[in-house]
């Protein structure tokens, strides 16, 4: 509601008759009209009137239903005119008269007007002074808003305060338990070692604020450093106790060292905190160390050499159940007591002792590494260099005894498996990660390697340098040098089986050429070939079936004496069969050469030899057959060698006289009378099988 209504009704007299009163509001209202209308500037004569305009007007007007239907009915338009202002002039006075009778309820709806306009003003005022108290508060809310923030800020700070003062409080104070726990407890107690921890806590924690230049840490300095010297005192004395223990004879020095490494922390401690006791201690235990195990494992090895056996001619060749040492049975198998072998008087050979010396060292030296790296806390380098402080003097006494030992030893075989148990060792060591004894190991290598070579080279200049003729009366049968060639062979072969080394191998090879060569110069000592051929055969079996006890049947050995063992034998069933059965044999070899030419007609005139051949061996060949098998058997060692050879010749003279039936079966030979002569092949076999021995 706008004020200019209020402001022109205020100014009627609202007392008295309502239609007076309303009166007088028109007539207010009409002069006000009249008087306050401006006409401007409005000139009616003046000629500049713009007549478009009018033109405008009139054409809208005529556009109206009215106006139109006016028109059209002819209506006059004064008279038209006339009638409407009439009209208007009577709706005018029936409006006043309607306005002075509804006059008292609008000067009634005036006076609610005027009381609402007051309400509404009051309460605009009241609405006015909320806003301005809205204002203030949210000002007041902001501001409450920001002092939380502020408050907020200042807690988390304190609260981060806080914590770092307390962990600061709690890192320097020193709590009675702990004074007097490391004072008046026992080492070995566990209340001791947990104060332990926490002491080794603060004098790290008042280094770190000594480095800060923290006021703080002057208050508890003396006192750390007084109990830390107090459980440094503790500490080194029981060590020492403990290293001390290990001198004393027949003390079995695992347990003191388990113990250590109950309280490995205690070396920690000191070499954290006092270096020089740490030191000292290190020192003390790897001169007490070293001590023990040099005395023991020289009294051992000293003690060893007792029970060993002496090398014989009948012992270096031969492996025998020498090579079970390496079986991992044996390999791993407890070590030999000395004393208790004495008293039993058993002896042994070499590699047995030194298998049992080196798997003692092996044993000791592993748990010796895992312990210095466990409680000197070491490793790599470091590991190995302590390491060898303390086995070192034992090490070199181990590779000056066996330098001494190998200079003069001849024994290739003993020395060969002392190669295997330390390639076999050194892979256990490997599996154990241990890297403790690898320099040792490779220094044996170095020391047995050259001198197993030697031997080799050594036999093989002997054997390559034989005089047959110095060796005696001849004998058909395995000579004694092959015998022991073959021992000493396959005992190599098999034991290198399992770690082949291609230097081993080439030196073998060169051995067997010569021992080739050896049994062909002695067979060349023989008059006649069926004895050089029964010489060769006797020593080839004899090779092959020694080589086969051990090595591989694919070996280059085994093959090599196949091939020659082959040869030999198929020479000897020719010169076997050469005697008896020569002739036919002969005549058969010419005709199937004649045949294969196409010439078979040129022993058409042979009848009289085919007769000779055919008529002597059906006469002949039970007696030739039973005395050939009785030479045989008389000829060969191994009865199953003969019995082979037997059969192999039987079998030849088979195909020789099926060959002979079927030259006889030609055109060429069909009219010979004498065909009817010769033995059914089938009865022949049947009648040869009963000359094949049976063993």
């Amino acid at each position: 509601m706008t004020a200019a209504p209020v402001e022109a009704v205020s100014d009627v007299n609202t007392t008295g008759n309502p239609t007076q009163i309303t009166m007088a509001y028109l007539r207010d209202e009409k002069t006000g009209d009249i008087t306050n209308l401006n006409l401007g500037e409005l000139d009616l004569t003046t000629d500049e009137f713009i007549l478009d305009e009018v033109d405008i007007h009139i054409q809208a007007n005529l556009e109206d239903d009215l106006v139109k239907e006016a028109l059209k009915t002819g209506v006059d338009l004064r008279q038209y005119s006339k009638q409407v202002e009439a009209e208007l002039q009577r709706i005018e006075q029936a409006s006043i008269k309607d306005y002075i009778k509804e006059s008292q309820n609008i000067a009634l709806l005036h006076n609610q007007i005027t009381a609402c306009d007051s309400i509404l003003e009051r309460m605009e005022g009241m609405l006015s002074g909320f806003q301005s108290d809205l204002s203030s508060i949210s000002s007041e809310i902001q501001t409450l808003q920001q002092q939380s923030v502020s408050m907020n800020v200042r807690l988390k700070n304190r609260q981060a305060v806080r914590s770092h003062l307390s962990q600061l409080v709690d890192e320097l104070v020193v709590p009675g338990v702990m004074i007097s726990t490391i004072l008046e407890s026992p080492v070995t107690e566990q209340e001791f070692l947990e104060q332990l921890h926490e002491l080794n806590t603060k004098i790290n924690f008042a280094k770190e604020l000594s480095f800060r230049e923290t006021l703080a840490c002057s208050d508890i300095q003396d006192i750390v450093d007084r109990l830390k010297l107090k459980a440094v005192s503790k500490i080194r004395e029981f060590i020492l106790q403990k290293i001390y223990s290990f001198r004393k004879p027949m003390t079995n020095y695992q347990i003191p060292q388990n113990t250590l490494l109950k309280y490995r922390f205690f070396y920690q401690f000191l070499l954290a905190n006092e270096r020089s006791i740490a030191k000292e201690i290190r020192d003390e235990y790897v001169d007490t160390m070293s001590k023990i195990y040099n005395s023991y494992f020289k009294s051992y090895s000293g003690r060893l050499l007792k029970v060993q056996y002496e090398e014989s001619r009948n012992t270096i060749f031969t492996l025998g159940q020498r090579g079970a040492i390496l079986s991992p049975a044996e390999l791993e198998g407890p070590i030999l007591v000395p004393h208790t072998a004495q008293r039993g008087d058993s002896r042994y050979p070499y590699e047995t002792l030194f298998r049992s010396q080196h798997y003692a060292l092996l044993d000791n030296s592993c748990r010796e590494y895992l312990f210095l790296c466990d409680f000197f806390m070491v490793a790599g380098n470091s590991a190995l260099d302590l390491f060898y402080c303390i086995m070192g003097k034992t090490l070199s006494m181990f590779l000056k005894s066996m330098s001494t030992y190998v200079s003069d030893c001849y024994d290739s075989i003993a020395i060969f498996l002392c190669i295997h148990i330390i390639l076999r060792f050194r892979a256990i060591t490997a599996k154990r990660t241990i890297p403790a004894l690898d320099k040792y190991w490779e220094a044996v290598l170095e020391l047995l390697w050259p001198r197993f070579e030697l031997i080799l080279e050594m036999n093989i200049h002997s054997i390559r340098n034989t005089d047959p003729q110095k060796l005696g009366v001849l004998d058909t049968r395995p000579h004694y040098i092959t015998r022991r060639y073959a021992e000493f062979s396959s005992a190599i072969v098999s034991i290198n089986q399992t770690f082949p080394n291609e230097r081993t191998n080439a030196l073998l090879a060169q051995l067997q050429v010569e021992v080739e060569n050896f049994v062909l110069k002695m067979a060349a000592e023989f008059p006649s070939r069926r004895d050089q051929l029964i010489f060769l055969i006797n020593n080839y079996d004899m090779l092959l079936s020694v080589l086969m006890e051990r090595a591989a049947d694919d070996s280059k050995e085994v093959e090599s004496f196949q091939q020659l063992l082959l040869a030999r034998t198929q020479e000897f069933i020719e010169e076997i069969l050469s005697p008896p059965f020569g002739g036919m044999i002969a005549f058969v070899k010419e005709a199937e050469a004649l045949m294969e030419k196409g010439q078979l007609d040129r022993l058409k005139n042979e009848e009289a030899r085919i007769t000779q051949l055919v008529r002597g061996f059906s006469s002949t060949w039970k007696q030739s057959v039973e005395s050939m098998s009785q030479d045989v058997m008389r000829s060969f060692t191994n009865f199953k060698n003969g019995t082979s050879i037997i059969q192999g010749a039987l079998t030849q003279l088979i195909q020789y006289y099926h060959g002979f039936h079927k030259i006889l079966n030609q055109p060429t030979f069909r009219s010979l009378a004498v065909r009817s002569e010769l033995i059914n092949l089938h009865h022949l076999m049947v009648e040869v099988k009963k000359h094949k021995p049976n063993f």
